[in-house]
């Protein structure tokens, strides 16, 4: 038996299309839709790069921009690398400057070199005294307890308070860290003094801790400078020279 064709097979028939890329023939209504597409992506994309052009050009007039790429010369780094330079130069500065080399001071007398062997303030209190025994307490590799005795002495000098924060950081650094090469004998008591005073940096913040390292340099190596071979050939050449004279 053979069925007639229904109505809805007819219509369907009809509505059916051959799919591109099959065997066939295209029909010109999917060119049409594949250019419209293609318009349609080209007017996508125009007005994004006239974003992004126009995004460079704000970025271009803005000094604070975020800068997407290490190698942008932006106003905001430049200001700011300049300013850390400048701190480093300036704690740079400041380090050097408390730690001379050796203190200016006349040639002693031979009363002077005398004087210091009956005390350990007569040698301190002199230029010419504390170079001699910083000299000697550099072939103990003890040099560290002069100077910062020295830069605490600095510190007392001072009247600017951003100055003396900044010393009292170096100083602090320096000489009280345990992870300073130059670090100080100091006992648990004045380390917590430190501590706290450090919250509020003064003239006084290091004045236990000067007063401890002072007493350990008369104790123990002001004896043996005084038996050293620098103070006895500064003595044997000052008294020579007084003979002749």
């Amino acid at each position: 038996m053979c069925e007639e064709p229904t109505a809805n097979g007819c219509d369907q028939a009809k509505d059916f299309h051959l799919a591109p890329g099959t065997d066939g023939e295209i029909p010109m209504g999917s060119e049409r839709m594949e250019m419209r597409k293609r318009q349609m992506s080209v007017a996508q994309e125009t007005p994004s790069s006239t974003q992004a052009q126009h995004g460079i050009g704000n970025r271009a007039s803005n000094a604070c921009c975020f800068c997407w790429c290490c190698c942008c010369s932006c106003s905001c780094l430049t200001v700011r690398n300049q300013d850390e330079e400048r701190a480093r130069r300036t704690s740079h500065e400041l380090r050097a400057e408390s730690i001379p080399n050796c203190e200016e001071s006349p040639t002693p007398t031979l009363e002077e070199v005398n004087a210091w062997a009956q005390s350990f303030d007569k040698l301190m209190i002199t230029p010419a005294g504390r170079n001699a025994f910083r000299e000697f307490l550099r072939t103990e590799f003890s040099e560290e307890n002069m100077l910062f005795w020295m830069a605490c002495e600095e510190l007392k000098q001072e009247s600017n308070k951003s100055v003396i924060e900044e010393k009292a950081r170096l100083i602090y650094e320096d000489y009280i860290s345990i992870l300073s090469p130059k670090e100080v004998s100091l006992d648990s008591r004045v380390r917590e003094v430190i501590n706290r005073n450090m919250l509020e940096p003064s003239q006084h913040t290091f004045d236990d801790a000067q007063l401890q390292i002072y007493t350990l340099m008369h104790r123990d190596s002001y004896p043996r400078f005084m038996n050293s071979a620098i103070y006895k050939d500064l003595l044997q050449s000052l008294s020579e020279k007084s003979i002749k004279a």
